[in-house]
């Protein structure tokens, strides 16, 4: 049993909770309280700890397990994937936050960074909602907490026996987990995070094996984009030093004599935040620059010049974004991939639209990390590629970024969106029970419409949509519909809204069958 936290056991922790996730990992993406194709908690949770544990592999050992966490930490928010793996990331980052300056890390500190971890989790969430992940971790910090001991295996212990009873409350906080006869899925997540956690202090010489990543899943670090310079007022720098070695090369560090250092180093775009933050932690740098050192491969930020990334799948869709000047990323991204599509851009000013509810809080992490490369990025919450195509349509360079993205925001919002697609289990929903491959026809994400003919489905959608009030309506067809939908949608608005300007596209997305906007 350990008595104190050290880097090899958050090695063990990160390793054993991956490979908890992977054997659990169609479980979690099971527990999803509606029968739509999205499904895929687990998945992104697992991705998220992969990233996690490629960041540990490079760190030196013996290290401070405050240095250990907030590598993990970081691994993980550059590898988020949904808004599971975004609040893991920060719960992580709490946690890391906590233990920065700890030496030696039991009971009691493990507690409090518990704590840490549930605060930065509510403060990701923008409307926190009890019965999800955010009740588990508060639950894990308080049993932490409650036992005040100092004995770190019995706090972790308490952590998880506690996140275990919340889970199992998430039904009686969430009505629709209820309705669906399941757990949150998150919160099933950082369960095993935690037991993991357990395991991994139970024993120090019982190590959990670390699966490699295959070379060339790992980030080339045969190059550096990005040279990283600052003034440092600090009383010493060997820490700095050691840090910006792992992070990059060409390091050179040189002082005055007293506390003033000038600091050099070549980093990936990915590091240039954990470069700064190594300077913070050093002390107070200034004078800070970022230059590339290869402008081909990383387009400076003009900061005059303004670009779009979209997030979507299927190769319509993208050449439907590409015509409108959009970079496009494919769906379900990571931190890391959505920052690398916003310096593709080349621009200073970029806005970003994640088209899926899920895709939205790692929009708004790679907002924030972009802006560690001086480019000002704002994330327009859109919930379909429809509304991204609403959005689009009016942008107007002519008119000031803020006003443009104001304006943009509006036309989204002003867009109602619908879907089509197929159930993947049976299971009860607000427009009654289906089975799996049923139809399903949504509007703004609430099922409306339950059905067996895409034909029939699609048509009903249609005039839910239109009844409500509309002048254009754009439709998008999958990649696995009939050429014959086309036709019949256009014959039936013809005949039924005669009035409504009917736009039609193939966008072959896959997953869903149809999208609709109404404006």
């Amino acid at each position: 049993m350990l008595e104190t936290l050290d880097s090899a056991a958050v090695r063990r922790w990160c390793g054993g909770g991956l490979a908890a996730l992977r054997a659990h990992q169609d479980e979690i993406d099971e527990l999803n309280v509606y029968p739509v194709p999205d499904g895929d908690t687990g998945t992104n949770l697992v991705l998220t700890l992969t990233s996690a544990l490629e960041a540990l592999e490079s760190l030196d050992s013996p290290a401070p397990p405050g240095r250990a966490m907030r590598r993990m930490a970081r691994g993980a928010l550059l590898g988020a994937r949904g808004n599971s793996g975004v609040i893991v990331s920060q719960i992580l980052r709490g946690m890391a936050d906590s233990l920065s300056s700890s030496v030696a890390v039991r009971g009691l500190e493990l507690a409090r960074a518990l704590r840490s971890a549930s605060e930065a989790a509510y403060a990701a969430v923008s409307r926190p909602v009890e019965g999800t992940v955010l009740s588990v971790v508060a639950a894990a910090a308080e049993g932490a907490g409650r036992i005040k001991s100092d004995d770190l295996v019995a706090v972790a212990r308490a952590a998880a026996r506690s996140a275990a009873e919340a889970l199992a409350r998430t039904p009686q906080q969430l009505p629709v987990l209820a309705r669906a006869g399941v757990v949150d899925a998150g919160g099933r997540g950082l369960c095993l995070l935690l037991d993991a956690l357990v395991e991994a202090l139970g024993d120090a010489a019982d190590t959990v094996p670390i699966e490699r990543v295959a070379d060339d899943a790992k980030p080339d670090m045969s190059s550096f984009g990005y040279e990283v310079q600052y003034l440092l007022d600090a009383p010493a720098v060997d820490e700095l030093r050691r840090v910006l070695g792992e992070l990059g090369d060409s390091v050179v560090i040189v002082g005055d004599g007293d506390t003033t250092w000038n600091v050099h180093v070549h980093v990936q775009a990915a590091e240039i935040g954990a470069a700064l933050e190594a300077g913070i932690e050093a002390g107070r740098p200034h004078r800070i620059s970022v230059t590339p050192l290869d402008q081909g491969a990383h387009p400076v930020a003009d900061p005059a010049k303004r670009g779009a990334v979209v997030v979507a799948a299927g190769d319509g869709l993208t050449a439907l974004f590409e015509a409108e000047g959009a970079t496009v990323v494919g769906r379900n991204p990571s931190t890391r991939e959505m920052v690398e599509a916003i310096t593709t851009t080349g621009a200073g000013l970029v806005v970003l639209l994640p088209n899926d509810g899920n895709t939205h809080a790692v929009a708004v992490s790679a907002a924030r990390e972009a802006e560690t490369l001086g480019v000002r990025v704002s994330v327009v919450p859109t919930r379909s590629p429809v509304q991204a195509l609403a959005a689009l349509a009016v942008r107007d360079t002519a008119r000031a970024f803020t006003d443009d993205v104001i304006g943009m925001a509006e036309a989204a919002g002003a867009c109602r969106y619908g879907e089509v697609c197929s159930a993947e289990r049976d299971s009860l929903t607000v427009a009654g029970p289906c089975r799996a491959g049923d139809l399903l026809g949504l509007v703004d994400g609430e099922v409306h419409l339950i059905g067996t003919d895409l034909a029939e489905v699609s048509r009903r959608l249609l005039d839910r949509m239109l009844g409500g009030g509309g002048e254009l309506a754009t439709v998008v067809l999958g990649a696995d519909v009939p050429a014959s939908l086309e036709q019949t949608l256009r014959a039936h608005a013809t005949q039924t809204w005669p009035f409504v300007e009917l736009h039609c596209y193939a966008g072959d997305q896959p997953r869903y069958h149809l999208l609709v906007g109404v404006e």
